[in-house]
Order: structure tokens, then sequence, then C-alpha cells
């Protein structure tokens, strides 16, 4: 059961630091990638896009897979 702190959540965890969205993107979750990656480059023309870049590490180290 992969869950908080599994390895594969570790492993998302670390792209979406090189890149916001990697981490979404190697779990699977297509939107949530893209959402964050155009969302963290837009602010990062204003200066704010580390904080769109840390929660994209901190949903993908979080992240749970559906029961089923």
């Amino acid at each position: 059961m992969s869950g908080q702190g599994s390895t594969g959540n570790v492993i998302a965890a670390v792209c979406s630091f090189f890149i916001p969205g990697l981490g979404q993107l190697v779990q699977g979750r297509f939107v949530a990638a893209a959402i964050q990656f155009v969302l963290a480059a837009v602010l990062w023309w204003v200066l704010l896009g580390w904080i769109v870049h840390i929660w994209s590490i901190i949903d993908a180290a979080r992240w749970r897979a559906p029961l089923g």
C-alpha cells in the first residue's frame, strides 16, 4: 500500500523539487501537474513562483492514491 511517506511519494516530491508539477506527473495526476507547472511558471514572473514550487513538493509528498 502506498501512502504518505512511501518511496513513490518521496521520489515524486524530489521530482517536484526540481520542476514544479513533475512529481504529480510521475504519480499520473496530469491535471494537477499541468496546473502546478503553469501556475509556477506564470508566478515566477512576479517572484511568487516559489510558493507554488513548495506547494507542489508538499502535495506530491502527501498524496494518497484512491483505494480501489
